[in-house]
């Protein structure tokens, strides 16, 4: 069954709308990742500016609910357009989100501990993993299923995996379907705390001067349909996933967790590793991350050099907004035939293999019609999605 993606809604600190955000990815701006204080503590930061953002309903009225609302804006066309051909019992929402409410909590705990009483207005049910997905069925009064994912850094991939099953198994027409994080104090603290950010300096995967992560709001949202509702020609070809559970929080360093996530997609796909045209890399810029995916990304393309780039020094990396929208910019690239550069200082680490990053002056001779975008999580939770300009031959 052939399932057409929607053109993408999204927001992040490179571009509030699919056009800047893809600007940015291709000259490889880094605007929008800047320094902020915490806890007396200076991070770089991809925070979506406040003026980009309006107020939404008053019982969802917080930061991430907003990020949300701006993407979900851009793909109304195309959600109203499902519910007009298949009714609003045949459209499902499949969101992917880790951070939910905790800019509301880190107030009222703070509060809690300076006062001995939580704030009045303060509702816990506002850190439900539901939470977003709720307000996108109440937006448009959907009312087929409603549900959200969690698994870290892969939570909006794994939730393309599930809105395909929900289609292909005939209890939905369409999903709505994508993944919003925000950057918040108790985000930025955690990761800190795991030694895991860059600190003095953006995000730098690949490198041997790498430091670790910059982390990003973001939200990017498609609608996952039988029909093209937008014409876009573009298709879902495959999904694969792999949970290695080696560790909470470090990968298999072997990279084995994600080779059998890109090997299954590609299985899926019914496609050779020679048919991809561009990937895009998880590239979080941890010593670990970096170590794996490169080892197992070479395992599977060692006979082809396929183009590679991560955009995580551009937009941050926006945890469980991330694989939807590195989606989108895999999207873009099949719809622009352009793909992102890879941001690094260029210094080789000598321990990884050598990947044939995207820079300003990387050619594609065949074009680019097929894409792979990998996310790899905490946990061990890896998927890998394929998308490709529809044809006789996918």
């Amino acid at each position: 069954m052939r399932l057409y993606l929607s053109k993408p809604g999204l927001i992040c600190a490179a571009g509030k709308n699919p056009s800047e955000f893809f600007e940015s990815l291709v000259i490889g701006s880094q605007k929008g990742i800047k320094k902020t204080e915490c806890a007396g503590t200076d991070f770089f930061a991809a925070r979506i500016p406040d003026e980009w953002l309006s107020p939404v309903d008053e019982a969802f009225d917080m930061r991430v609910i907003r990020i949300l609302d701006r993407a979900l804006e851009q793909i109304s066309p195309a959600v109203n357009k499902a519910v007009s051909l298949f009714g609003k019992e045949r459209v499902g929402v499949c969101v992917g989100s880790c951070d939910n409410g905790s800019e509301c909590s880190f107030e009222a705990h703070k509060e809690f501990f300076e006062n001995g009483a939580f704030p009045c207005d303060y509702n816990p049910i506002v850190q439900g993993a539901d939470y977003p997905a709720v307000f996108v069925s109440k937006k448009w009064g959907i009312l087929g299923p409603s549900l959200s994912f969690a698994t870290a850094c892969s939570s909006s991939a794994s939730a393309f995996v599930k809105a395909r099953e929900l289609i292909e198994s005939d209890i939905c027409d369409a999903v709505v379907v994508g993944g919003v994080d925000i950057v918040s104090n108790t985000v930025l603290l955690g990761f800190n705390s795991l030694e895991a950010i860059s600190v003095d300096s953006p995000t730098n995967p690949l490198s041997e001067n790498r430091k670790g992560i910059t982390l990003g709001d973001g939200a990017a949202f498609f609608v996952l349909a039988k029909v093209d509702l937008d014409e876009t020609g573009i298709v879902l070809l495959g999904c694969g996933e792999s949970a290695d559970a080696s560790h909470m929080t470090a990968p298999l360093p072997d990279g084995s967790g994600a080779l059998a996530a890109m090997q299954a997609a590609l299985h899926d796909a019914k496609l050779a590793p020679s048919c991809i045209d561009y990937v895009n890399l998880h590239a979080t810029g941890t010593k670990l991350n970096d170590a794996m995916e490169s080892r197992a990304v070479k395992k599977i393309f060692n006979d082809y050099n396929v183009p590679v780039s991560g955009i995580k020094p551009v937009t941050g990396h926006t945890l469980g907004a991330s694989g939807a929208l590195e989606l989108a910019a895999c999207f873009l690239a099949v719809q622009n035939q352009k793909a992102p550069v890879h941001v690094w200082d260029g210094v080789q680490d000598m321990e990884l293999p050598c990947l044939n990053v995207v820079s300003q002056n990387s050619k594609f001779p065949k074009g680019i019609r097929t894409c792979m975008s990998n996310s790899f999580a905490f946990g061990g939770c890896n998927v890998s999605l394929i998308i490709g300009k529809e044809d006789e031959n996918n």
